[in-house]
């Protein structure tokens, strides 16, 4: 399996396996999530594709009082 890891691709490889990913219509399930936007520090090898993942998920979670 190859490596997705920023150190172990170019910017070239990273644009590529975004595309790979986009649908047709540039939109997930109508959801209106533009993949460039997320993973762009993702391409600019700023940020690895698990921390683009987690800042995505931690935008949808809400905190509750349980009490």
């Amino acid at each position: 399996m190859k490596s997705y890891l920023i150190k172990d691709t170019t910017k070239e490889e990273r644009i590529a396996l975004i595309r790979e990913w986009i649908p047709a219509d540039e939109i997930m399930d109508g959801s209106e999530v533009d993949l460039w936007d997320m993973y762009d520090p993702y391409i600019r090898g700023e940020k690895e594709i698990s921390e683009c993942n987690a800042a995505f998920q931690t935008g949808f979670y809400e905190e509750k009082d349980f009490r």
